[in-house]
């Protein structure tokens, strides 16, 4: 079961065009002349590493937007040319990434795809007055400036609506929360999970965290979770580390019901992952390929025949574009 929320409209779609149809001008200082019949769209993602799942589906979902948008006479008339750059969700890599693509001449910027890097990235757009819009980077200072704007939610947004949904729907009492302390994206949306969690009376018998350094062996925040008695585990995490904690907490006999964030999309797309022990996990998704709405099902469609593959929520922004 996927509880979902739609985090853009056709309005905001209309508005960046708009936007970007602006950052053609002198006002940028580092991308292309707004005389030439081109305009330049970059964007950055991971396309291989352990969260390339999401800059592929990043990567697809602009070029279909293009291949659409020029087909009806461009942005202002102008063809949109589009360069994508893979930094693997590293930072470094990806200001590396974005300073090729701003010796290419990019006018505009679409990502970066993942949080951290977004943060990073952002330093370098704000001091170049370039327009950058994320899809999916979630962290609050990922578009800390007037430069930079989101189509997803926030991490503190993802935390209090996982929280007013298991308390509202009465889902749980006694939760546990694994998380990873390391990660920018999973400790900002469980400190305010917790915090919104104490507000609407549920209980948090247990908040376990685990890093980058140890992410394969979760035993004992299982069994902490366990012992405590919880019902209902808050997994603020990639799918990644999400499907070892299913298969661990099954082995050791411990069923709650699982909720998780938009880290968890793709769980099922993971190899030898047993898609039997996400029966009824629940998760925070701005889009879903299942929606029966007339827009939704046109783009999965067409992505579908594009690329061969089910678009996942990263390419919820490009689908309001396309559409």
């Amino acid at each position: 079961m996927k509880m979902w929320k739609k985090a853009a409209s056709v309005m905001l779609a209309s508005a960046m065009v708009v936007s970007l149809a602006a950052c053609g001008s002198s006002g940028n200082k580092s991308g292309g002349s707004s005389d030439s019949d081109t305009f330049k769209i970059g964007g950055i993602g991971p396309t291989t590493g352990d969260a390339a799942i999401y800059g592929t589906a990043v990567k697809n979902g602009i070029q279909l937007a293009v291949d659409e948008i020029n087909a009806a006479g461009g942005i202002n008339g102008k063809q949109i040319e589009y360069k994508f750059e893979d930094d693997q969700a590293d930072s470094e890599k990806s200001v590396n990434a974005y300073n090729t693509l701003k010796d290419w001449g990019m006018q505009a910027l679409i990502g970066t795809t993942t949080s951290t890097p977004c943060t990073a990235v952002v330093e370098e757009t704000h001091s170049d007055n370039m327009f950058q819009l994320t899809p999916s980077a979630t962290a609050v200072d990922s578009i800390q400036y007037d430069n930079a704007f989101r189509m997803c939610f926030s991490d503190p947004n993802q935390g209090s609506a996982s929280a007013d949904y298991i308390a509202e729907n009465k889902l749980a009492t006694k939760v546990a929360i694994i998380y990873n302390s390391s990660d920018t994206y999973s400790s900002g949306i469980y400190q305010t999970f917790a915090t919104e969690a104490k507000a609407k009376g549920l209980d948090v018998v247990a908040a376990e965290a685990f890093t980058a350094d140890n992410k394969t062996d979760f035993s004992v925040q299982i069994q902490k979770a366990k012992d405590a008695g919880a019902e209902l585990v808050f997994l603020p995490i990639y799918y990644q580390e999400a499907s070892l904690i299913l298969a661990q907490a099954n082995k050791a006999g411990f069923t709650p019901k699982w909720f998780g964030c938009d880290g968890m999309d793709g769980i099922l797309d993971l190899d030898g992952f047993d898609a039997s022990l996400a029966e009824d996990l629940m998760f925070l998704t701005p889009f879903t390929a299942n929606a029966t709405d007339e827009a939704t099902q046109k783009f999965v469609a067409d992505y579908k025949e594009a690329f061969g593959d089910t678009p996942i929520q990263s390419q919820q922004m490009l689908m309001t574009v396309y559409t």
